[in-house]
């Protein structure tokens, strides 16, 4: 039931955040001021050591031509400096830089946001809310709420497919083994990684070929060179379409490579999504598990990229607010 719940609001949240992902892709050729270099702590210590200078940063992220109405985009605005907000001359309606985005009508100084959200970014196995607690002396409710805030954002919306070279796998996550617990009730990943390329970590409802199948279809490319599996028995039926020689399979029984079959790659971001989970979150309930998979790829993917906190800082003014009676909304509170 709270997974049913869970992927209803993941579904509405997703529909919210389409159009989202393109508009970032163009404000990524569009950002300057102060974050157009990269940065480490010690510079964002020094940059955005107060709110002025952080609100200043996200203007120049939100509107890097000249500043607009969110409602009527007119671009004759008045500026109220001492409550750090806008007046539309136009429609007179009042806003700020956080209006309408993740920070709306946040408690928060701004420099926490900015913060973790470096911190959450440059941990390579994540960060946990008690971790941010204690570091950012607040309580647990609110760096719970900051993190999942900061992690809603990190949801990329309609990627592109794989192709080339792509390993598939699965994995379990999810208590511990014992002899009388069945496999069913540990959460099933679905692993996708393109060799050289991107990575996709999928919460499935089951490990059934016929699922499998469906989360294939939506994330590899018809043009897919070969994917590379173990012997694992939901393959063959769920690969079936693909040309004689396009699937490749490794048995684990014998040996972990032969050549260049293997499922190495795939395995590899599955040990450091455990380690984040065993290590650092301890925990991670099967509601909230696609947000942090949504975090670990986002992460992942974007490992090599200078401009990863500039990226995320946009992201964050891109979305849509996640109110915190969603994010804990029970199974009657779904609808």
């Amino acid at each position: 039931m709270l997974l049913g719940m869970g992927q209803h609001f993941r579904m509405e949240y997703m529909l919210r955040q389409f159009v989202i992902g393109h508009v970032f892709r163009v404000l990524l050729f569009l950002h300057g001021g102060p974050m157009n270099t990269p940065v480490n702590l010690m510079s964002i210590l020094g940059k955005f050591g107060t709110d002025d200078k952080c609100r200043t940063a996200l203007e120049q992220l939100r509107w890097p031509k000249k500043i607009t109405c969110p409602k009527c985009d007119s671009p004759k605005i008045s500026r109220v400096y001492e409550r750090g907000t806008f007046d539309c001359d136009n429609c007179r309606y009042q806003f700020s830089v956080t209006s309408g985005t993740m920070l709306h009508d946040t408690h928060l100084p701004l420099t926490v946001w900015f913060y973790v959200t470096y911190v959450i970014c440059e941990s390579k196995k994540g960060v946990s809310a008690n971790q941010i607690k204690r570091m950012f002396g607040i309580s647990y409710k609110t760096a719970w709420y900051l993190c999942h805030r900061i992690r809603a954002a990190m949801l990329e919306v309609a990627p592109e497919k794989l192709d080339g070279t792509v390993e598939i796998d699965e994995t379990y996550v999810g208590g511990k083994a014992r002899r009388w617990r069945p496999r069913s009730d540990k959460a099933v990943v679905i692993g996708i990684r393109q060799r050289n390329g991107d990575l996709r970590l999928i919460r499935a409802k089951d490990a059934k070929s016929a699922t499998v199948r469906e989360i294939i279809k939506a994330n590899v490319s018809g043009h897919v060179e070969v994917i590379m599996t173990d012997e694992s028995a939901i393959y063959p039926w769920a690969l079936k379409n693909l040309p004689h020689g396009g699937h490749k399979t490794i048995n684990h029984t014998r040996e972990y490579a032969h050549g260049d079959v293997h499922t190495n790659t795939v395995e590899s971001a599955f040990s450091l999504l455990k380690r984040g989970i065993v290590g650092t979150w301890h925990k991670v309930s099967a509601k909230h598990l696609p947000a942090y998979l949504d975090e670990m790829v986002f992460r992942f993917n974007n490992r090599r990229n200078q401009f990863l906190f500039r990226d995320t800082l946009i992201k964050l003014i891109l979305s849509p607010n996640l109110e915190y009676k969603n994010l804990t909304a029970k199974v009657q509170d779904a609808a």
